[in-house]
């Protein structure tokens, strides 16, 4: 509760936020208070999430990493907790996995966790299949962009300030997009330069990168970047300041105070930057190298070398002229590797850094760059460009003879589609003498040609090869002391076998820190503009639903919940579910039993003038009968959740996934219970005979050997069968 307190405190002030959970007490662990056994991590993960949910500034949410070591027994808790989409939904989590763990999934042996984490006697220890688990953070990453994963065995060793963890530079945790690695109370300071501005001629065959003049600018970098340190000192202080001044008590005022006594101590004792760049990708299709490919890697090798020594060299030239960080000791980083690297690189660095000192306890990093790369019209960090084009619509006169419409929607607008374009590949188009406003009304296909010819074909975010990609970060990360923040993006089709190699090769090729996102793994984030396979020309991809006809087939499904009669009525395209209304059979909706299938009618309420859904049928007689207010039928919050779960039916959600999501919905209320059993025991009936349920074992044998049969879990391996 005291982390939750400072957490809040940090946000309040627009503050990013890690924590790794790996101290706390593992789930059914003996307590002495009146609980008896710990909630494990998971609740915490809430908690957390919650919180930077909660404080916001200006419209915009904090920032927040959550982190557990691989080695703790609630580990799988931690990975799994995300899946259904309704929870930590305010946090990035991310697992700590060392060495030991991953030559165990290589080797196919068991894998040894315990509580605590790094004791020789542990409270508490258990084997694991560490396969199993690695298939677990492969299948999730894959299905949800969640977890990544931070290679902690790597980032403690070619840490420099791990080297004074006595002196309080223990790393614990990251900020919350992974790419610097912190101890308590210290700061990530980021500052980028653009690397495309360094190539002179960009796009022609005289292209060349100006390393003097990036090497200069580096080192003028980390001048910026340590008088930032000093204006953040200065920010401290006026905080503080303004705590003394608050006409709270003492007592209420103590966590924050501290906090920031905590957050100054570090900021004065490391003094620790993170220079970075943006603009990579672009930087290398104006010199015309596809990234990705063996040249691209070691073009970005001698950028970022050549980055690392001038930034470590302007750290000395500072040293020499403002004194060292304070706690600088030459004996205690002899045998770091990335210090030995450097000194490789440069020998005569390394002799004045143990005479000089050098003014910063680390100094490099790779952020994400979002919001710079939008400032600079770049790529951002050292990703590829995410897309060269992707198509807008414009509303048109339809009797406007210059106009074309491409798209009629359903209240008769007339549309034209347009692309939008790449900054930088737009420049390359103009260079190369097209009409950009010409070409952005090409038809797809023609403009596919186009930008087949230019530098960037083959090297958008689904177009490299991904391995090489990882391959590229691992490089790059030998001359990067904090860390990089990187996502490979990968196609829909993409296999688990595939991310799999991914985080296997980011391990093998040193990266810190790796996060894959899979084409529409994930709602809200960028989608291709390229054209999607639909299923029997009806469901279109889980980023937009199909448009509500007015009339619905639907499926009348009944069943016994516990001993009360309860009815469904089941909305579907194409024999999927597309909604659902559910509830008791006596309160609901009175429909004759012989009554089977039908029609859900949507239509508007003329009192209130909100949508309404009614049910109509055929009787025997052949007249079609109407029962009106499916939806009136609903005590508000049952028809929310039934909103909820019809939402994510007309997205595409594959049935299993939406079962699954529906069964760890947490509600509190016995009726809401009773009523979310009602929708899993009618969404189950309609899954395909023989679908595997992933991530759920047998209670009987322990295997995941389940199957849906007729809206009932069998066990493959043992027989024992479930019906719920």
């Amino acid at each position: 509760m005291k982390t939750d307190e400072e957490q809040v405190q940090l946000m309040k002030r627009r503050g990013g936020v890690g924590h790794d959970l790996s101290h706390i007490r593992p789930a059914g662990s003996p307590v002495k208070n009146s609980a008896l056994t710990s909630t494990g991590v998971v609740p915490f993960m809430e908690r957390f999430s919650n919180s930077t949910r909660e404080v916001a500034q200006d419209g915009r949410r904090g920032a927040l990493m959550l982190s557990i070591s691989v080695r703790h027994p609630d580990a799988e808790r931690f990975i799994d907790a995300k899946m259904d989409g309704t929870k930590v939904t305010g946090a990035n989590v991310s697992v700590r996995i060392d060495d030991d763990f991953m030559k165990a999934v290589k080797a196919g042996t068991t894998y040894k966790q315990k509580y605590p984490i790094d004791s020789d006697t542990p409270l508490y220890e258990s084997e694991v299949d560490a396969k199993r688990l690695w298939d677990k953070i492969i299948h999730n990453a894959w299905s949800s962009a969640e977890p990544g994963v931070l290679f902690w065995d790597t980032v403690i060793r070619e840490s420099i300030p791990d080297n004074y963890a006595d002196k309080g530079f223990k790393t614990t945790s990251t900020n919350p997009c992974g790419e610097i690695p912190l101890c308590p109370y210290d700061s990530c300071r980021l500052l980028a330069i653009n690397l495309l501005s360094y190539v002179e001629e960009p796009f022609t065959e005289k292209a060349s990168f100006n390393f003097e003049k990036f090497s200069d600018h580096a080192r003028m970098a980390q001048r910026i970047a340590d008088d930032i340190i000093d204006l953040e000192l200065e920010k401290i202080d006026a905080i503080l300041a303004k705590i003394d001044a608050d006409p709270e008590g003492a007592e209420i005022k103590r966590t924050e105070r501290n906090l920031w006594h905590n957050i100054r101590e570090k900021c004065i004792e490391g003094r620790r930057t993170g220079i970075g760049i943006t603009g990579e990708g672009d930087m290398m299709a104006a010199m015309d190298i596809c990234y990705g490919t063996k040249k691209s890697i070691d073009f970005a090798e001698k950028v970022h070398k050549t980055l690392a020594v001038s930034v470590y060299r302007g750290s000395v030239n500072l040293a020499k002229d403002r004194g060292a960080f304070p706690i600088f000791d030459a004996k205690r980083e002899v045998n770091n590797p990335f210090l030995k690297r450097l000194g490789k690189a440069d020998p005569e660095l390394l002799k004045d850094m143990k005479e000089h000192g050098r003014r910063n306890i680390a100094a490099l990093t790779i952020a994400p760059t979002g919001t710079t790369s939008l400032m600079t019209q770049t790529t951002s960090g050292i990703e590829p460009v995410f897309m060269v084009s992707y198509k807008r619509r414009k509303k048109i006169n339809p009797n406007d003879k210059n106009g074309r419409t491409d798209f009629v929607d359903d209240v008769g607008d007339h549309w034209q589609e347009y692309a939008v374009f790449h900054h930088q590949f737009a420049q390359w188009l103009e260079l190369k003498g097209y009409d950009l406003e010409e070409v952005r009304l090409w038809p797809d296909e023609e403009l596919q040609k186009l930008i087949a010819k230019s530098p960037y074909y083959k090297a958008t975010a689904n177009d490299v090869d991904w391995v090489n990609k990882v391959r590229l970060q691992g490089t790059v990360q030998k001359w990067v002391d904090h860390s990089i923040s990187v996502t490979v993006n990968i196609p829909k089709e993409t296999t688990e076998e595939m991310v799999a190699e991914i985080y296997q090769t980011g391990w093998e090729s040193g990266c810190k820190g790796i996060t894959v996102y899979r084409d529409g793994s994930r709602s809200g984030v960028l989608v291709s503009d390229q054209p999607e396979k639909k299923d029997e020309g009806i469901f279109i991809p889980e980023t937009s639903a199909p448009i509500r006809p007015k009339s619905l087939e639907a499926d009348v499904v009944r069943f016994n919940n516990n001993a009360e009669k309860w009815i469904a009525v089941v909305g579907k395209i194409n024999d999927r579910p597309y909604e659902i209304f559910t509830g008791r059979a006596e309160d609901s909706f009175h429909l004759p039993k012989t009554v089977s299938k039908g029609f859900v009618i949507k239509g508007k309420d003329e009192e209130t003038g909100k949508s309404r859904y009614d049910f109509r049928y055929q009787d025997k007689d052949g007249y079609y009968v109407t029962i009106e207010g499916l939806s009136r039928s609903f005590d508000p919050e049952f028809w929310n959740y039934a909103k909820l779960i019809s939402g994510v039916l007309r997205h595409g959600m594959p049935l299993p996934d939406v079962v699954h999501m529906v069964d760890n919905l947490h509600l509190n209320d016995e009726s809401l219970n009773t009523w979310k059993n009602g929708i899993i025991r009618s969404l189950k009936s309609y899954i395909a005979k023989g679908t595997k349920v992933e991530g759920k074992t047998c209670t009987e044998c322990g295997q995941e050997s389940l199957v849906y049969e007729e809206g009932c879990l069998n066990c493959k391996n043992c027989g024992h069968s479930k019906c719920a």
